[in-house]
């Protein structure tokens, strides 16, 4: 049985709720990535991905400057356990279309991150598996027109 700790990236950079988009847009060019853990000193308390910046902030008109993370992140934050099994957790990814979840413990310290490249890339024999999950996040969805 492989586990979340066998694929996982360990001490991703994460962002506080108060820094602006504009931080978290310059962090995710520098580290060519498209999503940023957000956490209150060492606890996750929300994600914010490129799209979350656009969609969220952008379209809205808000100032890059000056709109914190707090304005476009998203709060309600799946999570996986580096213990957790990593068909389990590839399941839940492709059941809630995530591409990546942050990785705590059991206190919700950030510890980590996994993504769908992390498990093709590292994972055992997960081809089918990943195909499949990725099949599932990538169908289409209704739109999501809940505020922040």
């Amino acid at each position: 049985m492989s586990t979340v700790s066998d694929v996982m990236t360990r001490n991703p950079r994460s962002l506080r709720p108060t820094d602006t988009i504009l931080l978290a847009a310059q962090a995710m060019e520098e580290l060519n990535v498209g999503v940023i853990p957000v956490c209150e000193g060492d606890q996750l308390v929300g994600m914010v991905t490129d799209r979350d910046i656009v969609v969220r902030g952008v379209a809205q008109g808000l100032d890059a400057g000056t709109a914190t993370l707090a304005d476009v992140m998203s709060t309600h934050v799946r999570t996986a356990r580096e213990d957790d099994d990593l068909d389990d957790t590839l399941g839940t990814m492709g059941m809630n279309q995530i591409r990546r979840m942050p990785v705590v413990d059991q206190q919700k310290r950030l510890i980590g991150i996994v993504s769908l490249g992390d498990i093709a890339a590292k994972g055992p024999d997960g081809d089918v598996d990943v195909a499949n999950s990725l099949g599932d996040i990538s169908s289409p969805a209704e739109p999501d027109r809940t505020s922040p």
